[in-house]
């Protein structure tokens, strides 16, 4: 019995020490790492037809007034809801092409408004110039190729054309263009077909340079399954046809298959290092060519899970995975799109709750959700970075400052909280102010308090405004003070939580009369603090 209680004992502290974990840094000005921080280049959406609907666009403004992204990608371009390509008869009974780009002037003009470039998805087929029938989505974006590819290329730089005279040749030409979307996956591209993939890629990057040869042009967005042979194959097929594409393009997710329950389905985290392997798979077969080596890859979709039903996405613990996904993803590539800002989106549907697992930062009811703020810090950044490690990145700024951020992410649920004491260089016995911004799940999880609420379906316009404020980072200050050419600054971070940082020198410049410690009482004797 004694040698059982002796046993437990140890195991209970060696448990404890696996939960309580403690680091120290000390911060070396003169050192410099590698730290791309690409986080604002694109961002994600459904298709662009949804733009056309308000709470869309109230969703999207929150982010650009919060975050601000330069660039948004989306399907749908060419499918019949945006009703570009029409045909109609002439008198004499000839079929005939024309083109209706009133919905596509609406959806530009917003993003315009917004301060967003479009990263143009040339997809999917219409209808009319369809080869087939076979669509995707609840939507029914039609996923064959075109009956004529002529017909195709007309369309295409119709439409860049009509751009290019609407918002000028010189904006226009900015916007970056990817041919088709995931077509290695026979539900986005018929059969998977590569030969009739590369046969569209070929024509549409001819016509495009044939506009302008400004344009950037690239592909092959492809997604998971054999994706690297894909990428060599696409690159034997560019040498063979002597086209250089301006950017290869490809997906990365992070979960491993689902399991659908009712209308949701449960994804579990796979390692990051995998996935971080295997995007650099990518770098490396494309610098096995030597016409297209350093040739840039822009992930223009990415996120833990890649179906738009799961409930993973809302939670605290997304925000500490993507947090450490932002740290890496810009070691090899020159941009990488979260997929998506919001959650108006019908992929498999509309969906029948505000906390739906949705891909997007924002719920419905213009609710952030933990990950918004992960994409608020990182786009907060500046400076030059002089720590990076596997859960945190610190930059000092040029007023002497520091920036960082810290999150504890696990795959599965340990209940390990991080302790991280840093040392930072220091003048004297200077003073600095440390702020934190903390999201995790005691201070920031709009879905736990849905949850308490009873999980409604329709929200109250209190019930949104309720949630959107515990939906916002927990703010505190403290004053430090240098000592032995340091100061020393100490933060907690719970399991899936994400911590933001500023430590700056203060110089105080109050009002004259002014006494902070009189207007708090400190100079009050204990007994008389009543």
């Amino acid at each position: 019995m004694e040698e059982y209680c002796r046993r437990s004992r140890q195991y209970y502290i060696e448990v404890k020490m696996e939960m309580k974990e403690n680091r120290h840094y000390q911060i070396d000005t003169d050192s410099r790492m590698p730290f791309h921080n690409r986080v604002d280049h694109c961002i994600g959406t459904g298709r662009m037809g949804l733009a056309l609907q308000k709470e869309y666009l109230d969703q999207l403004k929150l982010v650009q007034e919060e975050i601000g992204f330069r660039h948004i990608r989306g399907h749908g371009l060419f499918s019949d809801d945006m009703a570009i390509y029409q045909e109609y008869e002439d008198a004499s009974g000839v079929k005939r092409a024309e083109y209706n780009f009133t919905y596509l002037d609406l959806v530009m003009d917003s993003y315009r408004e917004l301060g967003l470039r479009p990263f143009l998805e040339l997809g999917f087929m219409p209808d009319k110039m369809a080869s087939g029938e076979q669509t995707i989505f609840y939507w029914k974006g039609n996923t064959t190729p075109p009956r004529s590819y002529e017909a195709w290329c007309d369309m295409v730089t119709a439409t860049l054309r009509h751009l290019m005279e609407r918002y000028g040749e010189d904006e226009v030409v900015n916007w970056p263009i990817e041919v088709w979307n995931e077509p290695n996956l026979p539900g986005f591209w018929k059969d998977a077909d590569m030969q009739e993939y590369f046969k569209l890629f070929r024509y549409t990057f001819r016509a495009v340079k044939s506009l302008d040869p400004r344009f950037r042009v690239g592909g092959p967005a492809i997604c998971g399954v054999q994706d690297e042979l894909w990428i060599r194959e696409f690159l034997n097929f560019c040498r063979q046809e002597e086209i250089k594409p301006d950017f290869v393009t490809r997906h990365h997710y992070t979960t491993e298959l689902p399991e659908h329950v009712g209308h949701y389905g449960y994804a579990e985290l796979t390692d990051a290092e995998q996935g971080f392997s295997n995007l650099q798979s990518t770098r490396d077969i494309i610098d096995s060519f030597e016409e297209y080596k350093g040739t840039e890859i822009c992930i223009t979709e990415f996120n833990t899970s890649y179906i738009p039903n799961c409930p993973l996405h809302d939670t605290n613990q997304n925000a500490a995975y993507i947090a450490q996904q932002l740290s890496r993803l810009g070691d090899v590539n020159e941009s990488y799109s979260y997929w998506t800002f919001g959650d108006i989106f019908e992929e498999q549907g509309v969906p029948f709750t505000p906390f739906h697992g949705g891909f997007g930062l924002v719920a419905n009811g213009c609710i952030p959700k933990p990950t918004f703020w992960t994409f608020k810090f990182y786009k907060d950044l500046c400076g030059e970075c002089v720590l990076k490690t596997e859960d945190m990145v610190i930059l000092c700024t040029k007023d002497g400052g520091y920036q960082g951020i810290l999150w504890n992410t696990t795959r599965k649920r340990t209940g390990r909280e991080m302790e991280i004491t840093i040392d930072f260089p220091a003048e004297g016995e200077r003073e600095y102010l440390f702020v934190t911004k903390t999201v995790d799940e005691d201070t920031c999880n709009p879905l736990r308090f849905w949850h308490d609420m009873g999980e409604p379906s329709h929200l109250s316009e209190r019930q949104k405004r309720l949630l959107r404020e515990a939906a916002r980072p927990f703010i505190a200050e403290r004053r430090l003070k240098a000592a032995g050419g340091n100061v020393q600054a100490a933060l907690t971070v719970r399991e899936h939580g994400v911590v933001c940082f500023e430590l700056y020198p203060v110089t105080m410049t109050g009002d004259r009369g002014y006494d902070y410690d009189r207007v708090m009482q400190k100079d009050l004797p204990e007994a008389d603090r009543s």
